[in-house]
């Protein structure tokens, strides 16, 4: 195994660090050395040198990347619902315009973060491994072009033209200040509109931020080992999915599910919601819906096991989750009481 990249003296470009990941990822890479300039579309105020675009922009990607030594791209549109070519602007075009920057300002390694979603095929995953990215099979809009960016993005991974590019997958990040999980379960919850799907016993992974970002990094500062593969992450502490939603329920004060839907039911709904959000999104004169309380994605999401082989991503990554989930239930807790 090769030595990790020192950061000192190093120019990287985090995109998308307005997000939760994004900036923790930011932030980490600081501390260790590294010269962190953001790329993002709105002001943040934050301490780190920011460059104002969007990655549709294959004019502003180029100013961002000019100068760099290295780049961490985790920009992306993250919905269950939306436009299809939105998701292809942001997700699958905007990666295009990454890594062919990359490519021409010689900034010669890129992570690109990608999602467990990108091998997912609506069936249950026990101890599986960062199984091929597939955007023919890929379930739902996010992911397939999310495994469309992934797959272009290892085929530009070539040592003799001076480009190498891992990619990792982290799986339900979550902590402090989520506005996607856990702020999504809360605000049901707390309206009452909380309900698992079928006995809430499949077994799920999740990641908790910072061992997220952590993985990221090492990524980074091993590509050389890291170069070529996708690495899925994950904190390796596999639960029911009624078990975990319940515990972030009372670490934010809101009051656990009671409510059990059998699965077919839930397909159905998801159905005829996904209908209803197209039809929203064709007609002018209709609110376009975009928090739909079901779709048959999130059906499947919570109602079929997902948890990984951990094993080849600590190896070659030489990372370990630090925070486990009960001492992250326990930080979410205090985010909330404060």
């Amino acid at each position: 195994m090769s030595p990790p990249t020192d950061g000192a003296g190093q120019r990287v470009l985090v995109t998308g660090a307005s997000g939760m990941l994004g900036a923790a990822v930011a932030d980490l890479l600081a501390g260790r050395g590294w010269d962190v300039t953001v790329m993002q579309r709105r002001p943040a105020g934050g301490r780190h040198r920011e460059v104002l675009g969007d990655v549709r922009d294959k004019d502003a990607v180029e100013r961002a990347v000019a100068g760099q030594d290295a780049v961490v791209h985790l920009a992306a549109k993250v919905d269950v619902v939306g436009p299809w070519m939105d998701f292809v602007r942001v997700n699958a075009t905007g990666t295009r315009h990454v890594v062919e920057a990359v490519r021409r300002a010689g900034a010669g390694r890129l992570v690109q973060v990608s999602s467990p979603s990108v091998a997912h095929t609506g069936r249950s995953l026990a101890g599986a491994g960062a199984g091929p990215a597939s955007p023919m099979r890929a379930r739902g809009s996010y992911a397939r072009t999310k495994a469309a960016a992934e797959l272009f993005a290892l085929m530009a991974d070539s040592p003799a033209d001076g480009l190498v590019v891992t990619a990792v997958r982290p799986h339900l990040v979550w902590g402090p200040g989520d506005t996607q999980l856990v702020g999504r379960i809360a605000e049901r919850a707390r309206q009452g509109r909380l309900a698992l799907v079928g006995p809430g016993t499949a077994l799920v992974d999740t990641t908790y931020v910072d061992n997220a970002a952590e993985a990221v990094v090492a990524a980074l500062e091993r590509i050389e080992d890291a170069r070529g593969e996708a690495f899925v992450v994950t904190n390796g502490e596999p639960r029911p999915v009624g078990e975990l939603v319940a515990a972030i329920c009372r670490a934010v004060g809101a009051p656990p599910p009671r409510l059990h839907v059998p699965r077919a039911v839930t397909w159905g709904l998801g159905a005829a919601v996904e209908g209803a959000v197209a039809i929203s999104e064709r007609v002018d004169r209709l609110p376009t819906i975009t928090q739909p309380p079901l779709t048959r994605f999130l059906a499947e999401q919570l109602s079929t096991a997902h948890w990984f082989d951990q094993r080849r991503t600590r190896e070659v990554l030489g990372w370990q989750p630090r925070v486990s989930i009960d001492e992250g239930l326990e930080r979410l807790a205090g985010h909330a009481r404060r």
